[in-house]
């Protein structure tokens, strides 16, 4: 919510076996929510999770207010981040293809964009219409990206002789900050979601050892399939890539669920099996507080000390793991070492002809 400019007041959470099939929440909990709504002159509710056309329609109807779901906050909050014709393309495409099937009257004013003889039937209604101009925008914008796509295909094609490193990791955890380090570029960093939507590609150089580095779009849980479609050729540098450095928040008290988001939206994306070094960032900002002695409850995260967390992580990760803050520069020369090792072996193993390593 902050990063898309709205103020949160209030927060409710209900345990349900599965969600109501006609307004999410079971019908005690919804008109509790209604009360505060009304009592606080609220007006807008977001859900943390997708909904359906009709349940957004019936939960409006009781709720009285604007309502939004998680994918539509997440597409809002692409639009206002998109910079290059590219992305903007992307998330038009992908806001197009979730709205579609929730159109209302919202939509009537794009008639007007449309004219010309046999383009509306005598007993076409408004909403119909508009239905096929936004499914006729679709068509175009997909002819848009597929122009995209072979775009990129070709560029990705004439970075021959060089390993593809590429970032991974949720969203907000210093990639790009981690881009500049490296690269000794200014790509875009700031401390909100979703600040990087294009994939950035960089010729860094560490020694005598030159490689390409990407920067991409981060990840978060439960990601839209629109969002999964429309980056299809953003997502492709993250498939074509030689190795991963997938970079974790290790501040972030949810830092374990979002290893497991990034491991798992990797597999579906299909580049799961892809060399990986672990990068645990942000070292500067982890924070732990001290059990009492007579303390006997299982220990959780924020009761563990760096050294002791930094030794689980070491132990169960079975990838190269290294510890580092980008801000401070704490480990950077470990990180540019272990770069350098894995990126070195690769080469010789992709390129055996290419011997200007040794």
């Amino acid at each position: 919510m902050d990063t898309a400019g709205g103020i949160p007041i209030r927060r409710f959470i209900q345990q349900l076996p599965y969600p109501d099939s006609r307004t999410y929440l079971g019908s005690g909990k919804l008109i509790e929510v209604a009360n505060y709504v009304e009592e606080n002159k609220i007006n807008l509710a977001v859900f943390d999770d997708e909904l359906s056309p009709s349940q957004l329609r019936n939960i409006e109807e009781v709720l009285q207010c604007k309502v939004l779901d998680r994918t539509h906050l997440i597409l809002d909050i692409f639009s206002k981040r998109a910079q290059t014709a590219h992305a903007k393309v992307q998330v038009e495409l992908a806001q197009y293809q979730y709205l579609l099937p929730r159109l209302t009257r919202m939509w009537t004013h794009l008639e007007k964009q449309r004219g010309g003889i046999g383009m509306r039937g005598p007993g076409e209604k408004e909403i119909e219409t508009d239905r096929r101009i936004i499914r006729d925008r679709i068509s175009l914008l997909k002819e848009k990206l597929k122009e995209i796509d072979r775009q990129k295909h070709t560029q990705r094609n004439h970075r021959d002789q060089f390993v593809r490193v590429a970032l991974v990791g949720y969203t907000n955890v210093g990639k790009s900050t981690m881009m500049n380090l490296l690269s000794k570029s200014e790509v875009f960093a700031e401390d909100k979601l979703f600040a990087t939507l294009d994939t950035t590609v960089r010729k860094v150089v560490i020694e005598n050892l030159p490689f390409l580095l990407s920067d991409t779009v981060g990840f978060i849980r439960k990601l839209p399939t629109t969002l999964i479609e429309s980056f299809k050729s953003t997502l492709d540098e993250i498939r074509e890539t030689d190795l991963l450095i997938h970079v974790v928040d290790i501040s972030h008290p949810e830092a374990e669920e979002q290893i497991e988001v990034v491991k798992q939206t990797l597999h579906e994306i299909h580049a799961g099996d892809k060399p990986t070094i672990i990068v645990f960032n942000k070292i500067d900002k982890y924070q732990w507080i001290e059990k009492e002695e007579d303390d006997l409850t299982p220990k959780q995260k924020c009761n563990i000390t760096l050294d002791e967390l930094m030794k689980n992580y070491l132990a169960k990760n079975e990838n190269d793991t290294i510890f580092i803050s980008a801000t401070n520069r704490k480990n950077i020369d470990e990180l540019k070492q272990l770069l350098y090792d894995r990126i070195k072996q690769l080469h010789i193993q992709i390129y055996p002809h290419n011997n200007f390593l040794y």
